[in-house]
């Protein structure tokens, strides 16, 4: 395992016999063990040293194991070679001390503390494009279109953005050709409606039952193409202002109510106003009361509540009617889609597809339910602020 030849330092060849190579390996302390010896027990304990291995294989031509411990005073190199299958050396790496690798272990975790702050500085850039086009998308599924995002980051999220922003001016056209659209059909439609209207006031008053049938006719034509406009109508965020729950749900209650049917009212302390449209609010609430006077008994409550931390306020409208078939609690939200045969089935199923599009562009939500007295419950929430 010692060369007979070495060179020194200071490039002297020196030749070293048995004895003397025997005599340094003794004050090395490198020592032969074999598997009954007890200091065998450091050795299965000691961890593979891969590179080291495939070293000394190379160097004594026969399959060799190095293993590498830290002893009592020192890291210890164990090594067991076919060349010598009943033995195995024990090497103690005395000039390495533990301390000799504080420097290196202080410069590794330096370095790998540097690598790890730049990484997350780099995934950081990388995400902020994604984070924003995160926000814009969410913004769209809610029916606004934000403004064009930044292309920024790497050519593939560049390429996303680009794409991204390519669609939203598309949807922003086709919202604005489908307003437009629907505008001139109000238009030519309504324009035909009124010359009827105007040609059965003349009709002479033998006539007077057709007329009366006929002007029926033209205010709910009338009355569906108001619908249709109120439900592709976008609310406008800049005309958003503070809206007082309770004053419009008292506005919609006068108007609504009277000696017929009287409504009842249970309405909480709203600490905030609702920061939306008060017009489209209105239309919210006056076609959920208006459902209830049509198809719910003859009991009726209109109640407000706010969350214990001030952020959300509820009104809710009750009634003691014959309910909604729980299967159709859900798609009743759908355009053009009428509740249960049980509640009557009459105007155009777009009454609450409009309250649904109104709420959500306020950022709240409705929901129904079938209350367990009888009749539906209708919840609508909006956030406070």
């Amino acid at each position: 395992m010692l060369a007979e030849d070495v060179t020194l330092a200071s490039g002297k060849n020196v030749h070293l016999g048995q004895p003397l190579r025997r005599q340094l390996l003794e004050q090395l302390g490198v020592s032969l063990h074999d598997e009954n010896d007890p200091d065998m027990k450091e050795y299965y304990q000691a961890s593979p040293v891969e590179f080291l291995s495939e070293e000394m294989t190379q160097e004594l031509g026969a399959p060799t194991e190095v293993r590498l411990i830290l002893g009592a005073d020192s890291y210890v190199l164990w090594m067991k070679s076919e060349a010598m299958p009943k033995f195995y050396m024990r090497i103690p790496l005395s000039a390495l001390q533990e301390d000799d690798f504080a420097p290196l272990f202080r410069n590794s975790l330096f370095i790998a503390l540097l690598v790890i702050l730049g990484g997350w500085t780099f995934i950081k850039i990388q995400n902020r494009p994604l984070m924003a086009l995160q926000t814009a998308a969410r913004k769209v599924g809610k029916g606004e279109i934000p403004d064009p995002l930044p292309e920024k980051g790497a050519s593939e999220i560049q390429a996303v953005t680009r794409a991204f922003n390519q669609m939203s001016k598309g949807i922003q056209k086709l919202e604005q050709d489908r307003a437009l659209l629907m505008a001139g059909v109000s238009h030519d439609i309504r324009t035909p409606l009124t010359r009827i209207r105007l040609a059965t006031e003349m009709m002479s008053p033998e006539d007077s039952y057709l007329a009366e049938s006929m002007i029926k006719d033209t205010e709910e034509c009338n009355e569906i193409i108001g619908q249709f406009m109120d439900y592709l109508k976008p609310v406008a965020k800049q005309d958003f202002t503070q809206v007082d729950v309770n004053t419009i749900v008292n506005e919609v209650i006068l108007a609504e109510g009277g000696y017929e049917r009287e409504i009842q009212t249970k309405l909480a302390m709203i600490p905030k106003a609702i920061n939306g449209n008060a017009v489209a609010i209105k239309r919210v609430i006056t076609n959920l009361v208006v459902n209830a006077i049509r198809y719910g008994g003859d009991w009726i409550q209109v109640s407000t509540s706010v969350s214990a931390d001030h952020k959300t306020v509820w009104i809710i409208i009750e009634d003691n009617g014959p309910g909604v078939d729980n299967a159709q609690l859900e798609t009743v939200f759908e355009p053009f889609t009428r509740g249960d045969t049980a509640r009557g089935s009459e105007g155009t199923g777009l009454g609450l597809a409009i309250v649904k599009r109104i709420v959500t562009q306020h950022q709240g939500e409705v929901s129904l339910s079938n209350r367990s007295e009888g009749g539906l419950k209708v919840q609508v929430e909006f956030p406070l602020g």
